[in-house]
């Protein structure tokens, strides 16, 4: 029966211990909790041992160094504990020496057999002498005890009232309980030669330490909200737990039992021996390969395929995920989180590759406003003087036909001449903030009304979804005019023989689009990239100076703003004009 009481103790302690630890294993608090669960668990172990298999009475003497050592180490942990909780803090180095040091002389001291005159049994019955050494050694571990004890009050007058202060609390609560009774097993009752509770001693640490578990846990220790947790999150601690242990149980059931009972069913002779070490050593291989092809495929595996996907990333494939079966430890967790940032990397740097163009666009557009401008003064002075000039001849009567004819010729191109340099004077022109709140949707009507006079845009057929209710933007309402009507005058001539024209307004994400679409006869793939470039242009020689939709990107971006082009399905094109909606609305 003690038997198996000690071997519940233990493995509560070590299942108790694993628990808080993983929870959270960076946390020095948790450390020393685990620390100090793991010299519970050898002072358990220790008594399993001496009580139940070892030849007392002639072993006390290792069993009482022991209880001595771990006693003053567990202490050392709480402590630790007192010193980390719940700021998380650092041990203090200087004052852990000072306090740690008379240990130098006590371990040593208990090891060689100099805290009693004799320990063991006599006619049945425990006894122990101790030296006046032994009971130092006892004051200093009360000493030390009540060093921690005081550390932790002090924490709790500090954070009363709080959740912290609350665990404090309940702390000192599993230290006074755990205080007062290893007393009265280990040294009050002995001191009176009532042995009998020695053996159970383990026993009367089990409240304390599960309130001190309690406390740091946030009073959360097997609740149902805390179970979710960890059910949510499962560690890959606890699996390679689960599965050591599942193995080692299950092959020391199917296995080792069954080669024990076959090797000493004669005895435990020589032969049986010798059955047993080959037999055992070739049924360890089974389990063990069987454990490493678990880990491999627990840990190995995922993390190898994790790797090969961040060296895709490295050599820019952005936007590569791994693909792994969803499961919800860390390694689950870490192949979202990377696939989620290999998605926005991959979306960023689309991003950062359209304003790098859009950059690079703006910066031709004010070099080329720069050279228009030099451009369009040096030629529109001498186009003056010749148009006078023709204008002269042309006055004259006694010109034949047919040289009336040519200038009539020349003029028409000197006014041709004239509109490229009046759209490069544009182009180039600085214009004044003349900006007010405006209306979009009336912006747009205005447009609309003015294409309208236009005969060849009577012919197609117009088609409005104004969104109602838009929200004002300080813009300037000429200029956004200027925009749409070179969109939809575009659109006109992308539709020579008639077609649809749409055009939309709407609002979301703090953004006004103006959507003009078309069923013309679109744009190459190859055109769009240069498409909003000053002097380029898709029409007929003659029909165009490539500068209608650079201007109309400069006066959008300048009002903070971006145009994008699509392809309109099946024929067409698709202009968005996107302008953000003042802040206060």
């Amino acid at each position: 029966m003690l038997v198996l009481l000690h071997l519940f103790v233990l493995f509560l302690l070590v299942g108790l211990g694993f628990y808080v630890f993983v929870a959270n294993p960076r946390n020095r608090a948790h450390q020393t909790f685990a620390a100090f669960i793991a010299f519970l668990a050898l002072w358990t172990i220790k008594d399993l041992i001496f009580w139940n298999f070892y030849p007392r009475e002639s072993t006390a003497g290792w069993w009482v160094a022991a209880s001595f050592v771990i006693a003053l180490f567990m202490q050392f942990a709480m402590v630790v504990f007192a010193w980390v909780f719940p700021e998380n803090a650092r041990t203090p180095r200087k004052k852990a020496a000072i306090l740690f040091a008379p240990s130098l002389v006590l371990i040593p001291a208990a090891a060689a057999g100099m805290l009693w005159h004799r320990a063991g049994f006599s006619n049945g019955q425990f006894e122990i002498d101790l030296t006046p050494l032994a009971y130092a050694f006892v004051i200093y571990v009360y000493v030390v005890f009540f060093y921690g004890a005081a550390i932790l009050f002090g924490k709790y007058r500090k954070y009363r009232g709080t959740q912290e202060g609350q665990q404090v609390g309940a702390i000192i609560w599993g230290l006074a309980i755990t205080g007062v009774l290893k007393t009265l097993a280990n040294i009050a009752m002995p001191y009176f030669g009532i042995y009998s509770l020695l053996p159970l001693s383990t026993l009367f640490v089990l409240p304390g330490v599960l309130i001190y578990a309690y406390a740091i846990l946030n009073f959360r220790l097997f609740s149902l909200q805390s179970a979710l947790r960890q059910f949510r999150l499962f560690p890959i601690a606890y699996k390679v737990a689960l599965l050591i242990a599942s193995i080692a149980i299950v092959s020391f059931i199917i296995f080792q039992v069954p080669i024990v009972w076959w090797a000493f069913h004669n005895g435990m002779d020589a032969e049986g021996w010798r059955r047993y070490l080959v037999f055992s050593v070739i049924s360890a291989l089974v389990p063990n390969l069987l454990l490493v092809g678990l880990v491999l495929r627990t840990i190995s595996r995922p993390l190898q395929r994790i790797t090969l996907a961040a060296v895709k990333v490295t050599d820019g494939e952005y936007g590569t995920e791994v693909d792994l079966r969803k499961s919800n430890d860390e390694i689950g967790l870490l192949a979202d989180s990377f696939n989620e940032m290999s998605r926005k990397m991959a979306s960023d740097i689309e991003e950062l590759q359209r304003l790098n163009a859009q950059l690079i666009r703006t910066e031709k557009l004010a070099a080329m406003g720069t050279l228009a401008a030099g451009v369009a003064h040096e030629v529109n002075n001498p186009l003056a003087s010749i148009s006078s000039l023709i204008q002269m001849m042309q006055a004259r009567d006694d010109l034949p036909e047919d040289t009336l004819d040519k200038l009539k010729l020349i003029s028409s191109q000197i006014r041709r001449i004239t509109q490229v340099t009046n759209d490069m004077t544009n182009f180039a022109r600085a214009r004044p903030a003349a900006r007010t709140s405006a209306d979009i949707n009336k912006i747009v009507n205005t447009s609309l009304r003015l294409a309208s006079f236009d005969s060849s845009f009577q012919d197609l057929t117009i088609e409005t979804d104004l969104a109602e209710e838009l929200d004002p933007i300080t813009a300037d309402a000429d200029q956004l005019q200027q925009v749409v009507l070179n969109l939809l005058l575009n659109a006109r001539d992308a539709m020579p023989d008639g077609g649809s024209l749409s055009i939309g307004t709407s609002q979301a994400d703090g953004e006004i689009a103006i959507t003009i679409a078309d069923t013309g006869e679109g744009i190459a793939d190859d055109a769009m990239p240069h498409i909003f470039d000053p002097f380029y242009s898709t029409k007929p020689a003659g029909k165009g100076t490539g500068l209608g939709l650079a201007v109309c990107y400069g006066i959008v971006t300048a009002h903070g703003g971006r145009i994008d082009l699509a392809p309109n399905q099946p024929t067409g094109s698709i202009f968005t004009v996107l302008l953000p909606v003042d802040s206060e609305n």
